[in-house]
């Protein structure tokens, strides 16, 4: 970038904690809280947020479109559905990484039955979130509700 593009007329942008925007496209039991994103920032091409479910509690089955999601676990031990008839899974527990690729049908669970599982999560281009058909617990291996 040269000096002649670098933007001066710019500046960060803070939400703060208890300003968030919890209107955003929840899952079933999976709450999904607003930080950085075009509801309430100047983001067009981000969306940065808090996710958590509740002790076993899981998320409807759901894609996220064209977006690509990267996500932190900062507590709790969390699975990832996937796959045909979410006969696959991932394991994640605090400190673990996952990337969920655009289009990619999956459940997120939290499998403690008394823990809240709680990570960031960051899309781009935005928070798209579709929902899809519901399966029984049964179906997603492991899963017990609190």
């Amino acid at each position: 970038m040269t000096e002649n593009e670098l933007r001066w007329d710019r500046v960060p942008q803070v939400t703060r904690s208890g300003e968030e925007d919890t209107q955003t496209m929840s899952s079933g039991g999976c709450i999904r809280v607003s930080g950085v994103g075009p509801q309430h920032t100047e983001a067009t091409r981000i969306w940065f947020g808090k996710v958590s479910n509740e002790p076993g509690y899981r998320s409807l089955p759901h894609h996220h479109g064209e977006a690509e999601t990267g996500g932190y676990v900062l507590r709790g031990k969390g699975r990832i559905y996937f796959g045909e008839d979410y006969s696959e899974f991932l394991d994640m527990t605090e400190g673990d990484w996952v990337f969920v690729p655009p289009f990619m049908p999956h459940v997120e669970a939290n499998m403690s039955t008394t823990e809240e599982l709680v990570w960031l999560t960051t899309r781009t281009p935005d928070n798209i979130v579709i929902n899809l058909d519901e399966v029984d617990d049964a179906v997603l291996e492991g899963f017990h509700r609190a």
